[in-house]
């Protein structure tokens, strides 16, 4: 009797290996490791490994890659295939075949060359089995739960210190705090109480100012803070009142503020340069434009050279970009960039192909691969969908794709749900919305709002399980 054993042309070392006649394992023959293929790879990566007198029996072979247990798909006596377990970083490969009591051990001369890959995994937070954790500031982590910092069950906005890369700062939609995710310490605390709905940050040029958006129903209601670092954020003076703001950015260069309202998407001019000084009252600001209709929900995010923003418009499921006139230092008129007027949906395409549902808060990140190629525009913007809990890329050309989450298909149908690992095979969120990059260390700090936690996409870590 013979057996097939086919791995696909890039796992078979010769393409005689590729069927055998299984033999049984002898515990009186040692165990004897080869070879493998391939040589290098991350967590996931299909290989098999070459030897002698593994035996006919997955259920009786255990393999140790780096430490770590992979999961064994099939042997065939001189050869078997498995799957690289992740965290597998020193990458010594040993095979195991027996009873436990019994086992005889084969090791391999040679270390696989682990790659370590970008993840998904948990950085704050938890939910219990009742789901009434409450807000609390305290520890990223600790045996005693009663000490972890919860809550973050509300649409999140994130934005980094631009002078203390430890230093996270965050708000929720109907709550009242601002908080601060501090990483020097693996800390979060709520530093203020003072606010109704503030919905984004962002600095002034010179990092001396934190602007805050709130989102109230007045006509004259505050709309923008200003909050100073010298007095560790404590004050607050307001800079424009109008009713239902959803967001304000500050100009990268120039340093002017822009601001909207929920009213009728009208989007604001503030001279914040003038303001401080000559000063300005809380009225001397000007309306650019309209976005649409009344109650368009949406976040201005400005790119990084100042050239363009983007308008991500949150409840009616698009993205829109207005260009920058330096001469007239203001954004010129909108036009689409991807996504359709209320067509939510998923599907990564390009432009108006494109489908949203619910696009919440964006960072621009640069490109290694654009600027080599000597591109214009060197940034990807990365942006959280809240209903089709992931993370994607929108591209300079206007291409939109998936670049974390809606993984484990195995699991269920859905498309939401809480598992850290591979950014797509497995990675899944539940309804993200705040986004923040750490440039320093390569890493994106994501606001999972239904699950209650900070995840974070990054390498994977090597002085801990990603699942802690």
């Amino acid at each position: 009797m013979f057996i097939a054993f086919s791995f696909g042309m890039g796992g078979c070392k010769e393409e005689n290996k590729s069927v055998v006649e299984p033999v049984a394992f002898n515990p009186s023959k040692p165990v004897v490791v080869s070879d493998f293929s391939p040589k290098s790879g991350g967590m996931g990566q299909r290989l098999v490994i070459y030897g002698q007198n593994f035996g006919n029996d997955a259920k009786n072979v255990k393999v140790l890659i780096g430490g770590k247990q992979a999961k064994v798909i099939n042997v065939l006596g001189e050869s078997l295939y498995c799957l690289v377990p992740r965290q597998a970083f020193n990458g010594d490969i040993e095979v195991r075949v027996g009873d436990s009591d019994k086992q005889v051990i084969g090791k391999s001369e040679k270390p696989f060359d682990y790659q370590r890959k970008m993840v998904v995994s948990t950085v704050i937070g938890y939910r219990n089995a009742r789901g009434d954790e409450p807000w609390r500031d305290g520890k990223f982590k600790d045996v005693d739960q009663s000490k972890m910092a919860s809550g973050f069950w509300e649409p999140s906005f994130m934005k980094f210190d631009p002078l203390n890369p430890k230093h996270l700062w965050m708000t929720f939609d109907n709550n009242n705090g601002l908080y601060l995710i501090n990483f020097e310490d693996s800390t979060v605390t709520k530093k203020r109480s003072d606010f109704d709905r503030p919905r984004s940050i962002d600095f002034t040029i010179d990092s001396k100012h934190m602007i805050i958006a709130e989102d109230r129903g007045g006509e004259n209601d505050r709309a923008t803070y200003r909050l100073s670092r010298d007095r560790q954020w404590q004050d607050r003076e307001v800079l424009t009142t109008y009713r239902q703001c959803n967001g304000a950015s500050v100009h990268p260069i120039n340093g002017e503020m822009y601001f909207n309202s929920y009213e009728k998407g009208q989007f604001f001019r503030f001279d914040l340069n003038k303001y401080f000084n000559e000063g300005l009252g809380v009225k001397d600001y000007q309306q650019l434009f309209v976005v649409h209709d009344p109650n368009w929900e949406y976040k201005i995010l400005i790119h990084p050279t100042g050239n363009y923003a983007y308008i991500v418009v949150i409840n009616q499921h698009y993205i829109l970009r207005v260009d920058y006139n330096w001469e007239k230092k203001q954004f010129n008129q909108p036009y689409l960039v991807c996504g359709q007027l209320k067509s939510a949906g998923y599907e990564d395409a390009v432009g108006s192909s494109a489908r949203l549902n619910n696009p919440y808060q964006g960072v621009f990140v640069k490109n290694p691969a654009y600027e080599a190629d000597g591109k214009t525009d060197v940034y990807d913007f990365y942006f959280t969908e809240q209903e089709n809990h992931a993370v994607r890329i929108l591209k300079p050309d206007g291409s939109v794709t998936t670049f974390a989450g809606r993984g484990s298909s195995s699991i269920n149908a859905n498309p939401h749900g809480y598992v850290d690992g591979d950014l797509r095979q497995e990675a899944r969120f539940d309804r993200p919305s705040g986004i923040a990059y750490n440039e320093t260390e390569g890493a994106f700090y994501i606001g999972d709002q239904s699950n209650r936690r900070i995840r974070k996409i990054a390498l994977e870590e090597m002085d801990q399980s990603i699942n802690e």
